[in-house]
């Protein structure tokens, strides 16, 4: 990494944060090389602000006790018995870095400015089993980057990041560590034809799982799925030639319900709506759906389903005459709002 030229990307992005643009030249080519090595080491810079990403760089200068008059072999790593606490780095923050931080904010620093290169080991504790109100805890570079920032010289950008790379080769990154996080918080679904889906996490798409794999079974007479949506993904699944076929509406219009699926052996379509915060299916959405499946080959079935009892008495009012309720924590039970149809008695055990 060339010590005289700052990564132009890394600057451009910094210079939306105004108190580095207020910094010395010298100081903000040094805050765009600590933040390029933060991204080499593998910090999520990507999904930070500006000042964010400056604060971080910052502080990481800091604990390493690289400033504008020295070079990368004299940084010190925890090997040095060498660490400082939150105070003593606002300190040194604004007395050699230019910032002005309150004396007040030490936990901002940990929470917010050490997290994610703790997390990620780069930064290491100097007593790691302390409380984080513990007066020795201290924080130090890990002796493994250390090696690898001990070995910058004068060299090309391409060089030393090939180098660094090859390095952390095995090494998990804040990166990896986040996205399997998010990973295992997504909902997977497995279609009746055998295909799997992933869904983005929140209680609405939990209650389209159940929809898919706990009603279709119980109501669908050997349903096929033939257009799901999800908040990140609004065509999620679709089979675009089989509702052709059933001469559906255009799958690009506003009106898609959350799940629509065919019965072939009935010739019934099921539109479903899966209720967590809002949309039943109301006497004005029942029209609006009606009229855009008016041209439709197949009868059909219009579902609202909700997670359980008490959010359906929340909604119970607004819910269409004509159309069926199922509610995920009752699977095996549904309530009809009938009009002409279905009044007689059960059958005696």
């Amino acid at each position: 990494m060339n010590n005289n030229m700052p990564d132009e990307k890394s600057a451009d992005f910094l210079s939306k944060s105004r108190p580095f643009r207020s910094k010395s030249d010298a100081l903000k080519q040094l805050i765009c090389q600590a933040a390029e090595i933060l991204e080499i080491f593998g910090m999520p810079i990507d999904e930070m602000t500006a000042r964010r990403l400056e604060r971080m760089a910052l502080v990481f200068l800091v604990v390493i006790h690289k400033d504008i008059d020295n070079n990368w072999n004299d940084i010190k790593d925890l090997s040095d018995s060498v660490s400082l606490k939150t105070r003593e780095i606002i300190k040194i923050l604004n007395d050699k870095y230019e910032e002005n931080i309150s004396s007040g904010s030490y936990d901002d620093i940990r929470r917010k400015d050490l997290k994610l290169p703790v997390l990620g080991e780069i930064i290491l504790h100097s007593n790691p089993g302390s409380a984080r109100n513990d007066s020795t805890r201290g924080y130090a570079l890990n002796p493994f980057y250390a090696e690898i920032l001990r070995n910058i010289k004068s060299e090309t950008n391409t060089g030393w990041k090939l180098y660094a790379q090859k390095k952390l080769k095995n090494k998990k990154s804040v990166k990896d560590i986040l996205s399997s996080d998010r990973n295992i918080q997504k909902i997977p679904i497995q279609l009746p034809s055998g295909e799997k889906i992933i869904f983005s996490p929140g209680e609405h798409n939990l209650l389209q799982k159940a929809v898919i794999e706990d009603f279709l079974p119980r109501y669908g007479y050997g349903c096929e799925i033939l257009y799901v949506g999800d908040a990140a993904d609004k065509f999620l699944y679709k089979n675009e030639s089989k509702l052709k076929d059933l001469n559906f509406f255009e799958l690009s219009h506003g009106e898609l319900p959350d799940i629509v699926a065919y019965s072939e052996k009935r010739n019934w379509l099921y539109l479903i709506e899966a209720v967590h915060s809002s949309g039943p299916i109301s006497d004005v959405r029942l029209a609006e759906l009606r009229r855009l499946t008016k041209n439709c080959g197949a009868d059909m079935i219009f579902v609202t389903a909700f997670l359980n009892r008490k959010t359906f008495q929340k909604f119970v009012k607004e819910v269409a005459w004509e159309t069926e309720i199922w509610i995920s924590e009752s699977p095996d039970h549904m309530i009809h709002f009938d009009g002409e149809k279905f009044l007689g008695p059960y059958n005696k055990p």
